[in-house]
């Protein structure tokens, strides 16, 4: 588990997971001090298990070791994930992740290809015995193919390409949008210094 310590994003549901599976779990992650009491009140108590290991916030040099050495990214999230960055770190990394159908999730992870979308502890339980099938240099692939700095580059010259070769606006004469745009010096600032 990597990421940040809160109520949806399900670590105490991760641990769970990683008990039943019996496989060892460890969870580099922050706690945000509005997240303080549900670390004390939920998760704290469920670390003292031989399972469990606690490593706490992480810095982006460890991030990769970390996420590189894993068996598997768990991240039973409980939110409508808007893009899932650790998700694309992992695959980067050649980490399969088991996370479940939230948000982008579906957009961003191939099931059964780079990880497993589950809907239940128990498809998670069961996608932790069945992870090492997937091939991890696969992973490295499909985030060579659809998330790297190249790709995003390329497909936004593409998007610029495309929109260069097209009409701005309908009734335009030699491709050109003529915009009317008052342009007005800087004034005085809106708030008053001292």
């Amino acid at each position: 588990f990597l990421g940040r310590i809160s109520p949806e994003k399900r670590v105490e549901t991760a641990i769970e997971i990683a008990k039943r599976a019996d496989m060892p779990i460890k969870i580099a992650a922050k706690v945000d001090k509005a997240d303080t009491e549900f670390f004390r009140e939920v998760v704290r108590p469920l670390l003292d298990h031989p399972l469990v290991e606690y490593i706490g916030e992480i810095g982006e040099k460890e991030k990769n070791e970390f996420i590189g050495k894993a068996t598997a990214l768990l991240s039973p999230i409980d939110w409508q994930e808007p893009f899932g960055l650790v998700f694309i770190e992992a695959m980067a990394c050649g980490t399969p992740v088991i996370t479940r159908p939230r948000g982008s999730v579906p957009e961003l992870i191939d099931n059964g290809v780079t990880g497993f979308i589950v809907d239940s502890i128990e498809e998670a339980v069961d996608a932790v015995h069945r992870v090492s099938a997937i091939d991890r240099q696969g992973c490295r692939r499909v985030f060579e193919r659809r998330f790297t700095s190249k790709r995003m580059a390329r497909d936004y010259l593409d998007i610029y390409s495309n929109l260069m070769a097209k009409p701005l606006l309908s009734g335009m004469e030699s491709g050109v949008a003529a915009f009317d745009c008052a342009v007005t010096p800087p004034g005085p600032p809106l708030i008053k210094q001292g």
